[in-house]
Formats: C-alpha cells, sequence, structure tokens
C-alpha cells in the first residue's frame, strides 16, 4: 500500500498527482548509497594519509618530516606533491569518465550507470587495499575515480527524477547525506584501524570502501529505472507502467504526456552539449558551474580531506587528530538531516544565504585564532584553544552540510530541461571534479604558504558566493522540473532577459499568470 498523502499542487504549475509510495523511498534509499561510496573515500584518504606506517611506506620523504619537526615550517611538513596526488588523482580520472558516463546515462539508462560505477569502485578497492607500490596505489585511486565520475553523473538525476515534486528537495539531499555517513564512517574506521599493532590497519581502511561500492551496485540492480529515462530512450509503455507504480495512483495521464512531450522536444536537439550554450539555456549552465565553483573554494573538501592532517599541524596528537576528524564528520552528518527537513520548507535561497554568512564568521575566527597561536616553530595550542578551533571548524562544517553541501547537488539537477539535462549534469559534475582536482591538488601547498591565511582566504570566497546566491540564484521550491523555464527564469530580475522565445525553448502547460513571483521575495 502506498504510504503518505498527496503531493500537494504548486503555484501556477500543473498538478501532478502522487503518493509518497514505499518504492520511491526505497529507491532512492538504495541509489543515494552512490554519496556513501563517494563520502567514504573523502573521508578515508586524510585518515590514512596520517597513519604513520602508509607515510613510512609510499611517503618516506614526508613521514621523516613528521617526525623531525625542526626540518620545516609546522604548517609545511606535509606539503608534498605525490601526497597531494594520492588524493587528488582520484578526480582527474573522475573527470576524464564523466564524458562517457554522460553516454551512459542518456543512452543506457540512470541504472546501468549506476552498477558500472560501482564495477569500477570495486576494482579499485581491490588494488587500493592489496598495493605494495606508489604505481599501485595510485592506479587503484584512477579506477576509483571512474566509479565516483559514473555514480555522481547518474545518481542525482535518478534522485530528481524519480521524486514527487513536494518532497524532490528532501529525497535528492539522501545523496549528500550519504556522502556525509560515508565521511563519518570512514573517521571512525580510521581511528580505530590506526590502533591496530603491525601497520596494516591503513589496508583495512581502504579495502572496506568496498561495502558502499557492492551496495550501490547490488541496489541499481534493485530499483526501477526513472520514467523518464525509459519514455527517453522509447520505452513509452514501461515508462507509463513505472510511473503508475512510484506515483502509486492510476490519474498519472498528465504527468506521462508531459514527459513524453519533454522526451519529444529532447530528441530534437542532437547535440545536446551545443544546445547548453544557447542563450536560454544560459542561466542554468551559469548557475550549475559557478555553484560547483562556490562550494568548492568555500574551503569544506579541503578540511574534509585533509582533517586529521590538519588537526596535527596544528598540535593535536595523532590520536587526537583523527577523534577530532569524527566529531567535525558527525556534525557534518547531523546538520545534513537538519538540509533534508528544512529544503523543502524553508526554500533553498534561505539555506543558502544563512549558511554563508556562519561560514563566513566561523572561518575568519579560526584565521584569527590560528594567527595569533600558531607560529612556523610553535604549534601547541592550549586546551582552550584547541577545543575553541574544533568547536568553530564544526560550526563552519555544519553550515556547509545544510547549504552548500547538498543544494549545490540538487539545484543543478532540477533547473535543465529534459533535452540539455544529461549534459547539464555532466557539466556539473566535471566542473566539480575539475576543482575538487584543484582544491585536493593545492591545499598543502597552500597551507604551506598562507598559513593561517588559508582560513581568510576561504573567507573571502565565502563572501562572493553568499553576494551571487543573494542577487542571483533563483527560488525552486516546489517548482516542477518541466515548469521551471515559465515558473522561474521567465520570471527572475537578471536572468528572464535571457529566455526570449526559442523553437526548442520547452514550455509546458497552460496559460498562466505573467506576472509572475520574484523568487527573491520568497526570503
Amino acid at each position: 500500500m502506498p504510504g503518505g498523502g498527496f503531493s500537494a499542487p504548486v503555484r501556477d504549475g500543473i498538478e501532478f498527482e502522487a503518493r509518497i509510495t514505499p518504492i520511491v523511498i526505497i529507491s532512492c534509499i538504495m541509489a543515494a548509497t552512490g554519496g556513501l561510496m563517494f563520502g567514504y573515500d573523502v573521508g578515508v584518504s586524510g585518515g590514512v594519509t596520517s597513519m604513520e606506517p602508509f607515510l613510512k611506506k609510499f611517503f618516506p620523504v614526508v613521514y621523516r618530516k613528521t617526525q623531525n619537526p625542526g626540518i620545516d615550517s609546522n604548517y609545511c611538513k606535509y606539503d608534498n606533491i605525490g601526497l597531494q596526488m594520492f588524493t587528488s588523482s582520484l578526480y582527474l580520472a573522475g573527470l576524464i569518465s564523466t564524458f562517457f558516463a554522460s553516454y551512459t546515462t542518456r543512452n543506457l539508462g540512470r541504472r546501468l550507470t549506476m552498477v558500472i560505477a560501482g564495477i569500477f569502485f570495486i576494482a579499485g578497492v581491490i588494488l587500493n587495499a592489496a598495493a605494495e607500490n606508489l604505481t599501485m596505489l595510485i592506479l587503484g585511486r584512477i579506477f576509483l575515480g571512474f566509479g565516483v565520475g559514473f555514480a555522481n553523473q547518474a545518481v542525482p538525476l535518478f534522485l530528481s527524477e524519480i521524486a514527487p515534486t513536494r518532497i524532490r528537495g528532501g529525497l535528492n539531499i539522501l545523496f549528500q547525506l550519504n556522502v556525509t555517513i560515508g565521511i563519518l564512517f570512514a573517521n571512525l574506521i580510521n581511528y580505530g584501524t590506526a590502533k591496530i599493532k603491525g601497520g596494516w590497519g591503513w589496508r583495512l581502511s581502504l579495502g572496506l570502501a568496498g561495502i558502499p561500492a557492492i551496495l550501490l551496485t547490488i541496489g541499481a540492480l534493485l530499483v526501477v529505472e526513472t520514467p523518464n529515462s525509459l519514455i527517453e530512450r522509447g520505452h513509452l509503455e514501461e515508462g507509463k507502467k513505472v510511473l503508475r507504480k512510484i506515483r502509486g495512483t492510476n490519474n498519472i495521464e498528465p504527468e506521462f504526456l508531459e514527459l513524453v512531450e519533454a522526451s519529444r522536444v529532447a530528441k530534437l536537439v542532437k547535440h545536446p552539449f551545443r544546445n547548453l550554450l544557447k542563450r536560454c539555456n544560459r542561466p542554468q549552465l551559469i548557475l550549475a558551474m559557478v555553484m560547483q565553483i562556490f562550494q568548492q573554494f568555500a574551503g569544506i573538501n579541503a578540511i574534509m580531506f585533509y582533517a586529521p592532517v590538519l588537526f596535527n599541524t596544528l598540535g593535536f596528537g595523532g590520536g587526537a587528530s583523527l577523534y577530532s576528524a569524527v566529531i567535525t564528520g558527525a556534525v557534518n552528518l547531523l546538520s545534513t538531516l537538519v538540509s533534508i527537513y528544512c529544503v523543502d520548507k524553508l526554500g533553498r535561497r534561505v539555506l543558502l544565504l544563512e549558511g554563508g554568512v556562519q561560514m563566513f564568521i566561523s572561518q575568519i575566527a579560526i584565521g584569527v585564532i590560528l594567527g595569533l597561536k600558531v607560529t612556523d616553530s610553535t604549534n601547541h595550542l592550549s586546551k582552550g584553544f584547541g577545543i575553541l578551533v574544533v568547536i568553530l571548524i564544526c560550526t563552519f562544517v555544519s553550515s556547509f552540510a545544510w547549504s552548500w553541501g547538498p543544494l549545490g547537488w540538487l539545484i543543478p539537477s532540477e533547473i535543465f530541461p529534459l533535452e540539455t539535462r544529461s549534459a547539464g549534469q555532466s557539466i556539473t559534475v566535471c566542473m566539480n571534479l575539475i576543482f575538487t582536482f584543484i582544491m585536493a591538488q593545492a591545499f598543502l601547498s597552500m597551507l604551506c604558504h598562507f598559513k593561517f591565511g588559508i582560513f581568510l582566504f576561504f573567507s573571502g570566497w565565502v563572501f562572493i558566493m553568499t553576494t551571487f546566491a543573494y542577487f542571483l540564484v533563483p527560488e525552486t521550491k516546489n517548482i516542477p522540473i518541466e515548469e521551471m523555464t515559465e515558473l522561474v527564469w521567465k520570471q527572475h530580475w537578471f536572468w528572464k532577459r535571457y529566455m526570449d522565445d526559442d523553437p526548442h525553448n520547452y514550455i509546458t502547460g497552460v496559460n498562466r499568470n505573467k506576472n509572475g513571483f520574484d523568487p527573491s521575495s520568497e526570503l
């Protein structure tokens, strides 16, 4: 029996009858394990790079610097190109795989793309856990990157397309929630494996990444394909059958006809990537790209990648640094739950703006404290200041986790029309991986040269992105994906100038109130 109530009608849009069915909830939970896979890797990489046996085996130069503090500045003891490449190579591989993932997502479906992602990730895990040299380790990271690229392409699309409009935001954020769960699990496992005698704990940390990969692979084989994908590939009857099943009602004709029309228009677009550059598609493209840049330059991934290393640099012992990383991982998870609850109630803009202000204040405070208390030669923080730094980092992490973290994926996944959705998601993933690679590769060197100023650098970017959100990010809460052009872009004070009439511009529904609404008025 379907659960929940009906999705409520949206402002000026077409009312699509839809129950919140168990099959939708289960499918979204299983697909979102792609985020668990991604998050575990983010958390585990920083942890193993702070383990002495791992450093001694693969990065002996870094190991010697950590054992002899006088050799280098406290801020510079982890500055090593090879160590940064261990983390960042995954994202470079993910970037390359995105171009192939776009093809499979559109032509083979979202489910098969998720299966491919899981298989790549399992292969990478095996190579990493069994690594005997740096070449084997990096090769494993490359396979992991292929898995991340395919998963990040397919999972957000799957979640956006299968969810009813009323709860689309909350279900889509399941991906980011699983990222945070993966990070927390990785931090907990690193904390435990670091205590294993014999120096092989890092192998267990890397090997356990196979669990979320197996869950994604099996889950993708069990879930239903999205109606959008089935209809897009010409399976109309099957798409209609699945739509009836996931909506929990027989009255699916209006939504089905709209999906068929969207698919028809999409087929007219022979070159979706080229079509993204058309004037009427530029607002979506610009917003999706810029949000990925801002997401990385807020500094969150640099902190999550290297949390144990960062805490070591600030004077925490090995065990204390891993424990502090566990605390930040737990805060990250709990704050993402806040986002799931609030995103479809308060809207996207409120969370982006509040999160931006909180991140800005936290980064400034961290930078000032470290500037006063941590020097090149002395990294001792008193217990009181050490606790304060951890609290401020948690404050920063929490604000990101309920704002720019999940919304950086949610908003791009819901703003593109069907004819450019797969291509748009590819660009989104590409931008994310490009700038994640840049930040992962550069952070330890930036920490060495900027010292405490690294947090002031990030705070400057947070100020810019919050200003951008205030003026240029429209509200998309409760708007059907197929209605975005009419109800969002044509009503926005700035972006509406790009919405010229175009033969391929997808417009649905009947006569609407042309006065519309100003998304910024939703604050």
